[in-house]
Formats: structure tokens, sequence, C-alpha cells
């Protein structure tokens, strides 16, 4: 893994949940590979320390802390762990989160539970336990990743959708309470993005419908604004813009990701290519400097 970024992360420290595969591992490596050190949280141990050692090709330094993030003292103990590997951190991003569908007739309690539990509340409990690492530290980053699912609502969904509702309104409020301690609190929406997640949706469509792989598939990115299904690279995209240094007047805000450039996605555009001219600029600076 040696491709580097545009935007720079050199010397910061990163918490990414969720991020044995899909889009937590995407933000990972994206973060890696502009220059932080990262702190990889999954509960599948195995699943956690492949992923680590493909992070580690790129020369920085990777934690592996296995947590169950829908337990609120597994997760007081990473953060115990994480403080005493990194000392404090500059970036945590809530990523971990899963899918179920059922309408709401009959609909299982335990579903509604397991939803709020895994998307809802784990982001509440990872944000209450890493905070003392990020306050009064400067300019710092809380990047959560909720859904399309957090504007909009879509049948068989009450659990998940009212859920990532949740997560975009703990956002607006954190951002507003964090604000005067200098840390961004933002939330990307990502439409079905091509994840093990989407691949389960698509089983599910599969089972009970009769269509093929392919048809489902379809029918899942036809939902998306761009009518294709969003790579996790994408999302990490934008979350590496966010959690970068120029992004510090964007807060509180809720960023699409759906195959579509909305005027919000265009502006972390604008952002990233600022944050690489000015990367370039300091380079060029610098190399004159000791070329006089």
């Amino acid at each position: 893994m040696t491709t580097t970024s545009p935007i720079s992360l050199d010397g910061r420290r990163a918490v990414v949940t969720g991020a044995s595969r899909g889009i937590g591992f995407a933000i990972a490596r994206a973060f890696v590979r502009a220059g932080a050190d990262v702190a990889v949280i999954a509960r599948d141990p195995n699943a956690l320390e492949t992923a680590a050692a493909d992070l580690r090709a790129s020369g920085r330094r990777v934690v592996a802390e296995p947590c169950d993030v829908t337990d609120a003292a597994d997760v007081e103990r990473a953060a115990a762990a994480i403080a005493q590997a990194f000392g404090g951190i500059d970036i945590l991003v809530n990523n971990a989160g899963s899918s179920g569908t059922h309408k709401l007739l009959g609909h299982p309690d335990e579903l509604w539970h397991r939803m709020l539990a895994e998307n809802l509340t784990s982001v509440y409990f990872v944000t209450k336990a890493f905070l003392p690492l990020l306050v009064g530290r400067g300019s710092r980053r809380i990047v959560n990743i909720a859904s399309t699912a957090a504007k909009t609502g879509a049948r068989y969904t009450a659990a998940y959708t009212a859920a990532k509702h949740g997560v975009l309104g703990l956002t607006r409020v954190l951002a507003l309470e964090l604000a005067g301690d200098g840390i961004t609190v933002n939330a990307i929406c990502p439409g079905f993005t091509d994840t093990p997640m989407t691949e389960r949706s698509v089983a599910n469509i599969v089972a009970q419908t009769g269509r093929s792989e392919a048809e489902a598939r379809a029918i899942l990115a036809e939902m998306n604004a761009g009518r294709r299904l969003i790579a996790p690279e994408e999302v990490a995209d934008v979350a590496l813009a966010l959690a970068s240094d120029a992004s510090g007047g964007i807060n509180g805000q809720a960023i699409d990701v759906t195959g579509v450039e909305t005027a919000d996605e265009l502006r972390l555009r604008v952002l990233q290519r600022v944050s690489a001219d000015a990367r370039g600029a300091s380079r060029r600076a610098a190399k004159s400097s000791v070329t006089e």
C-alpha cells in the first residue's frame, strides 16, 4: 500500500469503528495513506487483524482493538487501551452499524432494539468514551457515518431509519456543544454502497422475490440518485476531507454521497483541491528555501 493522498493528515491519530471491511476499512486506508496513525475497531478479532495487517503496509502505526461497540464497558476498555497507545486522538469516525428490514406489522422487538443499539447507541457510547481524548487539544474532528435513510424513509426499514435519523440528530447537537472546543462534528449520508452489508440486502431481495442477483443489485442502485452503487472509496474521500484541517468551517452538516454531485459534495471537492494546492505550495516553498 504505497499510494499517497493529496490531503495530509501527517501526525494525526484517528479512531475508526467498524473498520475490518467495507466503508470503515476504506476510511482507515485513506487515513493511513494521508499520513495518519489509526486505531481500528471491530467486533471480529480475526477480520480486524487481517485488515490491520493490510493497513500496516502503509508504514503508519496501526492499532487493532477488538470491541463490541454496543457494550458500554467494552467501549470504555477500548478507549483506555487506545489512550495508552496514542496518548490522545485527533479524529473519531463512528462507522460501525448494520441493517435489517421488516414491515411494522409484526415487527420483532429484538430487531428494533438491535438496530438502535448497533446504529445509534453505539455512536453515543463511542463518542462519550473517546471525547475526553479529543477535548482541549485544538482542532479536532468527529465524523459519523449515517445514511440517506437519516434524511428520508423507506418501506420496511422502521428501526434502521429511526436509528439513522437519531445519528443525524446527535451529530447536530454535538456540533453545537463542541464548537467552542474546536471540535467539528459532521455526518456522511451514503446511499447504497458496494459493501458486504449491501450484499446481504441483495441476498434478501433474491430470497424474497426470486429475482437474480444482478436484478437485485440493479434495484438497489436505482434507489441512489446516481443510479449506481457507491464505492466505499467515494465515502472515504469525503471522510478524509472532513477530517482535514481545511474543513474547520464545516460543522453540523450531513453530506450526501449518492452518485450525484450535490452542492455539499462540490464544496468538499473544492476543499480537497484547495488543500492539495496548499500542500504543493508549501513543498515548493520548502524546496526554494533549501536551494537559495
